[in-house]
């Protein structure tokens, strides 16, 4: 039984080791040894990049779905005006080419990363470019309508005013192919979601059959400031109603080897990222074709492509659709759209990870401060596997007790294995030991606090939410690295709690352990640290208790 634990700890050590090399290698700005990423390449110079298109089942698909012939386009980005558009949550610039979204600043969220400035999630320069897009291509003929390369007029009033709710703006195309596209973006007081009315004319002497279009392009680069200690997903996403929410890995669109549900008539398209996202919404009434391309050199695009009725000539018809930018705030996002919350991604433990997420929100509603909420959570995930835990620390506990004997008959028996081992059950027998009983108890609590520690690092609610004195953001590494300390403090605690294993090397693994893992505190968010500090604690406390009532001395 000892051989077994022995090898468990050092197959824990020995990858805990490999996880400590690789994060170092990352944090010095070298690629990893043992788990290297996809090797991004440069970002697109400027700009918006250039459309093409594609045929899919006799379909014109827009801006590279697959191979084709760029739109007709008699503008160039650097021809287009920028119009700057602001509500009490949101700053944005439109393009008045093809009246594209090409950067979103969010006034309620600071740049960690710079002093005094807004969180800028999209934007269309040589550091970034991140655009959302829509326009129109036709039903198997392929005619040149109104696409986002095509020169748009703005028209309407840019700022919300303190006595208004919403703002309405438009870009309406000159006639393209004798088709003409306005778009009116209706802005709300308060809303990161925005209702976008594709109204769509019909100029020519024959009916048509548009399709509309709506993508979301980024280049394939992480967000500016990413932690190497953990990891977090960056890219596109799809939702269907059959297979729920599904990531896109840059790596995969490079190499066309994408498994994704690509008919659906519900559903959204999104670009994710560590605390923030955008997304496209169509109604669902809508049957769309969903897509995720290659554009150009380290540039991505994922969209969606709805066909739309039959258009008389000389008629018009208007289809709505609402584009997402801003925080991963799960209230607000399930409120827009059922599923949209899945963009703060909790993994495969999202079964436990969304209620534990409500229990943090309503305790953060009643004490009013999101660290004193984080403890109170660890409180109640304690009282609630306290007869666990407390089985979990008595067998620990009378393994403490009869360590001595142990460390007498190792000692005794050294040269006969074999009788070592026998005499060893003997113990456990008759001291009514189960060796397995300390573990067996927390097995069932990790995947638990495994969800937690998502919970906790997904939650943009984190993000400069102050605990006390020192701790001003709860999402950012703690500045004086006190709660790291105290976090080693309390592991090196735990460790003189447990029995010391009875093989030397593995006690002197037993110490080290903790110190090696402490090392990854001091670079996680506060938030997390305290966190795990707050169950140290609480564990510390139970398990003292339990002790003395066994009558165990240290």
């Amino acid at each position: 039984m000892n051989d077994i634990r022995r090898t468990i700890l050092w197959v824990v050590f020995g990858f805990s080791l490999v996880m400590l090399w690789d994060q170092w290698q990352l944090s010095q700005g070298k690629n990893p040894t043992f788990f290297p990423k996809p090797v991004q390449t440069a970002p697109a110079s400027d700009g918006a990049p250039e459309a093409v298109t594609a045929q899919t089942g006799g379909t014109a698909l827009p801006q590279s779905p697959q191979t084709g012939n760029p739109p007709v386009s008699s503008s160039t980005a650097s021809a287009a005006q920028r119009i700057d558009v602001e509500t009490d949550v949101l700053k944005l610039q439109f393009s008045t080419e093809g009246g594209n979204l090409v950067r979103a600043e969010l006034l309620k969220h600071k740049d960690v990363n710079r002093t005094g400035s807004n969180v800028v999630l999209m934007d269309d320069s040589k550091e970034r470019v991140y655009l959302a897009q829509s326009g129109l291509i036709g039903a198997g003929s392929g005619a040149p309508w109104p696409t986002h390369k095509t020169p748009m007029v703005f028209s309407g009033n840019p700022t919300l005013k303190e006595s208004d709710q919403e703002l309405q703006i438009t870009f309406a195309s000159e006639p393209v192919g004798e088709v003409k596209l306005l778009k009116t973006y209706v802005l709300k007081r308060g809303s990161y979601a925005i209702d976008v009315q594709h109204e769509i004319v019909n100029m020519s002497s024959a009916a048509i059959t548009p399709q509309l279009y709506v993508q979301l392009v980024r280049d394939g680069n992480p967000p500016e400031g990413e932690s190497a200690f953990y990891s977090t997903f960056t890219g596109p996403a799809v939702f269907t109603s059959t297979k729920k929410y599904q990531k896109i890995e840059f790596s995969d669109i490079e190499k066309n080897n994408t498994d994704f549900e690509k008919q659906s008539q519900q559903g959204y398209v999104a670009m994710v990222q560590h605390y923030f996202a955008s997304a496209w919404l169509l109604d669902d009434t809508q049957q769309r074709e969903l897509f995720a391309r290659k554009i150009d050199t380290n540039l991505y695009s994922v969209g969606m492509v709805a066909p739309l009725p039959v258009l008389a000539p000389g008629s018009r018809m208007s289809q709505t659709a609402k584009l997402f930018v801003g925080p991963q705030e799960e209230k607000a996002l399930e409120a827009i759209y059922p599923g949209l919350e899945l963009v703060k991604d909790y993994g495969w433990l999202t079964i436990l990870s969304k209620p534990l997420y409500w229990l943090l929100y309503e305790l953060n509603r009643v004490i009013g401060n999101w660290g004193w909420a984080i403890v109170a959570l660890v409180v109640v995930l304690k009282i609630a596997f306290y007869w666990l835990n407390s089985q979990a620390y008595k067998s620990m506990g009378k393994m403490k007790a009869i360590n001595p004997k142990i460390m007498e008959m190792r000692e005794r028996l050294k040269d006969n294995p074999q009788q070592m081992q026998m005499e060893m059950m003997r113990i456990y027998r008759e001291e009514k030991v189960n060796p397995l009983g300390g573990c067996l108890p927390i097995l069932v609590q990790i995947p638990f606090f495994i969800a937690l520690y998502w919970v906790l690092l997904s939650s943009v609610e984190m993000r400069n939410a102050p605990w006390i004195g020192w701790v001003h953001d709860l999402a950012a590494p703690d500045p004086w690295f006190i709660l790291p300390l105290l976090m080693t403090a309390t592991s090196l605690v735990q460790t003189w709690l447990n029995p010391t294993p009875p093989d030397p090397v593995q006690a002197k693994l037993m110490w080290f352990m903790p110190l090696a893992f402490s090392v990854m505190f001091f670079f996680f968010p506060a938030g997390l640290v305290l966190y795990w500090l707050s169950n140290n604690i609480l564990s510390i406390a139970q398990q003292w208790m339990i002790n003395k009532q066994l009558g165990i001395t240290h």
